[in-house]
């Protein structure tokens, strides 16, 4: 007899396992199945090992610059057998933390490869999950009352660069590289390829970003971009933007070479290795989509503001959705997902409210509306803008680079974006957050009094700024 649950979480990813905790404490027996590891991309090939490489890079440059402080380091050299050691070490560790989890909220967690069945003799509804197992056992059915499908997605590519992972790879290879190459080409400026240019010029290969269109990280704050480019510019980065790749010239032999056409001429480009970093893909075939009603379009599975989809009993999260594509969105939908089917009334998500962070060097953040979408809403704004090199605590941890930029309201006053570029700007952002949420203005943002001294501040005098009340600048 097959085995009920009240939820069977389809992928144990951030989205997935946050969300099996959550039902486990609303009293539903819960189980999860994963065909990898527990904490999927997010804690495997994305959030975690990239954000580990990306700390070493930071050490090391910060260790070659140590004389600027007054401490003498000669000869630095980068071990990145012991770098990818560290990473690796870091993932375990949460991935122990993950197992610990479920085991504390007694989730069952399946690992194998799941599917969703048709109305069956285990239940009238589609929703029976069939679990494959690699090693050819047969397969366990189990009947959940609701189902969450939280597949996550996979790297895509462009036709013609097909994915090799000696020449020619995507972020999940590169986590793997055993040794830095002397180049790298990246073909896409999005925010993961602006992470990996970063890292690696940092790290001292030398980077040349490939963009399809005419600027890069196209959803972040014009000036913000042109803040972006010129800092990484400073490190050796080199930007061709506006190039379309011709992938049918692409020749792998002791490296890459590949020609791109920008404004009518074609050039030629030559690395070790390229990264291609082109956005993602949901992860909806071969779950057995095709025995239920759901939607899917343009790859992704629709959904209503509680992540139902047209199968009421069967909710979808993450980036199978598509939407933001980011790990603390996905565990927010999961939450709300499984509070709405156990009849709660969660409160649905305002995505303008949720924050978003580059973790290059400079970091990039941002909350809410970007100048130009405001003004493309109709509204009539008013701007703050703030530098880090007036701060205090920037020039002593000699990252003064950036600056601090708050959007309002020219009417009502109200917050409508901030955007943030510099030093551990991802840590503050929250403020940012929280301001978004609870409806704040910028003054109400410059009487919570930043404590001196701190980066901090920058946050408190870009909110006087907005009315040209600022006092370092």
């Amino acid at each position: 007899m097959a085995k009920e649950y009240d939820l069977v979480v389809l992928g144990g990813g951030t989205g997935g396992y946050v969300a099996a905790i959550r039902a486990s404490q609303l009293g539903m027996q819960v189980a999860v199945v994963e065909k990898g590891e527990l904490g999927g991309t997010c804690l495997h090939r994305g959030c975690i090992p990239s954000k580990a490489l990306l700390r070493s890079a930071e050490v090391f440059k910060q260790t070659k610059e140590a004389e600027h402080y007054g401490v003498d380091t000669k000869d630095t050299t980068l071990n990145f057998t012991k770098v990818q050691e560290r990473k690796s070490s870091i993932v375990s560790t949460l991935h122990q933390g993950v197992q610990g989890l479920m085991k504390k909220g007694k989730i069952d967690v399946f690992e194998g490869y799941g599917r969703i069945l048709g109305p069956s003799i285990f239940s009238p509804m589609p929703g029976t999950i069939s679990i494959e197992y690699e090693n050819g056992d047969e397969n366990t059915m189990i009947v959940p009352k609701n189902v969450l499908i939280a597949t996550g997605s996979k790297p895509k590519s462009l036709p013609g660069l097909d994915i090799d992972g000696q020449f020619v790879m995507t972020s999940d290879e590169a986590l793997q590289m055993d040794k830095l190459p002397d180049s790298i080409i990246i073909v896409g400026g999005g925010v993961i390829g602006i992470e990996w240019a970063s890292m690696l010029a940092d790290f001292g290969v030398d980077v040349t970003v490939i963009e399809y269109l005419d600027q890069i990280l196209p959803t972040e704050d014009e000036s913000i971009v042109k803040e972006v480019e010129k800092l990484l510019k400073n490190k050796g980065i080199k930007f061709i933007k506006s190039a379309k790749v011709l992938s049918d010239t692409l020749s792998r032999d002791n490296g890459v070479i590949i020609e791109a056409e920008i404004n009518g001429e074609t050039k030629s480009f030559q690395a070790d290795k390229m990264l291609v970093s082109v956005g993602r893909l949901a992860n909806t075939t071969n779950i057995g989509l095709e025995n239920t009603d759901i939607v899917v379009e343009k790859g992704v599975i629709q959904t209503n503001q509680f992540y139902q989809t047209k199968e009421s009993h069967i909710y979808a999260i993450g980036d199978v959705i598509g939407g933001m594509q980011l790990a603390h969105v996905a565990s927010h939908e999961g939450i709300v997902a499984v509070e709405h089917m156990a009849n709660n009334t969660p409160t649905p998500i305002e995505y303008e409210n949720i924050p978003t962070c580059i973790y290059s060097n400079p970091e990039v953040a941002s909350v809410g509306l970007a100048e130009k979408q405001a003004k493309e809403k109709g509204l009539a704004i008013k701007v703050g803008k703030f530098p880090f090199k007036a701060v205090g605590k920037a020039l002593v941890h000699g990252e003064s680079d950036g600056f601090v930029k708050i959007i309002s309201d020219k009417n009502n006053n109200d917050l409508l974006g901030v955007h943030m570029i510099g030093p551990h700007v991802t840590d503050m952002i929250s403020e940012a957050g929280l301001a978004k949420v609870l409806d704040a203005t910028p003054w109400e943002i410059s009487e919570s009094i930043h404590p001196h001294p701190t980066l901090s501040e920058v946050i408190g005098e870009a909110a006087l700024a907005v009315d040209g009340k600022q006092i370092h600048g």
